[in-house]
């Protein structure tokens, strides 16, 4: 008969086996704010939709304890509603990359796509917009 040699392997709790891919949705996101290049739409708040999927990765599970330990979609919310008081932006690919400069910020971010709608500019639409998905990248320049 022959015999087994398997070896028993005790797994450190500290080390991580795994790596978690998460992503935090943010839906239909509504401001009020003053946006555009017209002088029309700098005189008058017109109603924008936000909305974001975020991706983020962590070598570790969420600490039911510790809200550090998740990307805090409250954060990106309150966030983005200061981004837009601080200033008038002319046109929506210039605030979306300053959304991206302050997300980026947390190192366990990889990639954003944000879609950022007018919702009250043109009235033979529900709304017009862009959608931009930025990656982190790894390369060093």
């Amino acid at each position: 008969m022959k015999r087994n040699n398997f070896k028993i392997v005790k797994i450190d709790k500290n080390k991580s086996l795994f790596n978690y891919e998460k992503k935090i949705l943010i839906n239909e996101l509504i401001l009020n704010l003053k946006l555009g290049y017209y002088d029309f739409e700098k005189k008058k708040p017109q109603k924008v939709k936000f909305s974001l999927e975020i991706d983020y990765e962590d070598k570790k599970p969420s600490s039911d304890k510790d809200i550090k330990s998740i990307v805090n979609y409250g954060t990106i919310v309150k966030l983005i509603t200061k981004l837009v008081k601080k200033k008038h932006y002319n046109f929506l690919e210039t605030l979306a990359e300053s959304v991206f400069d302050e997300l980026f910020k947390d190192q366990r971010i990889a990639k954003i796509m944000l879609k950022i709608e007018k919702l009250e500019i043109l009235k033979q639409c529900s709304s017009v917009g862009i959608q931009i998905t930025k990656k982190r990248s790894h390369d060093k320049l």
